[in-house]
């Protein structure tokens, strides 16, 4: 049975926890961030989160705002497919034309998101749950070529909490897939 599943939510949400339990049930995982490393890669440029964001709205204004959701459709080899860091509207709308393409959307207090952020020490963490907030208003924006999250966010079919322990959201994760499936 064909099943796309776009997962989309603010930084640290727990969209790659979703990826992670769809991947144990079949599914293929892909991110749209990668099709970005990939670009920053060949580009031979460091890979930041500002890097990642400065690219993805080039390559939208270059080449359309769905751009990284054609790209990654390249990718996919199997009918049964998570993908991970949907950020704008065009994007869901390139994905809406797949067959059986549902939308996840993935939310969790903006504390316990930077919690989760400041333990991952990923590409240019914020120091303080400020600088992380602030981050979040640039990310979204108005722009069409940029990452609308909010605009994302309201285009879910369903919405996932991941506001407790990580047993907690899988037994979420696995109820919801047991619906779609």
């Amino acid at each position: 049975m064909v099943l796309v599943i776009g997962i989309t939510g603010r930084n640290c949400a727990g969209k790659d926890s979703v990826a992670e339990v769809l991947g144990r049930r079949g599914f293929e995982k892909h991110s749209l961030s990668d099709v970005l490393r990939q670009e920053l890669r060949e580009r031979g440029e460091e890979i930041t989160r500002p890097a990642l964001i400065a690219v993805g709205n080039e390559l939208r204004a270059a080449e359309g705002p769905g751009v990284l959701a054609t790209r990654v459709q390249n990718l996919m080899q199997t009918d049964r497919v998570a993908l991970v860091s949907v950020r704008n509207p065009s994007e869901v709308e390139a994905l809406r034309a797949l067959p059986r393409f549902v939308l996840l959307g993935v939310e969790a207090p903006v504390e316990v998101r930077f919690e989760r952020e400041s333990k991952r020490a990923r590409e240019s963490a914020p120091a303080s749950l400020a600088e992380f907030k602030q981050l979040e208003q640039r990310e979204n924006t108005k722009d069409p070529n940029a990452q609308q999250l909010d605009r994302t966010m309201d285009l879910a079919d369903h919405v996932l909490v991941n506001d407790g322990s990580l047993a907690l959201f899988e037994e979420r994760i696995t109820s919801l897939l047991e619906g779609l499936e």
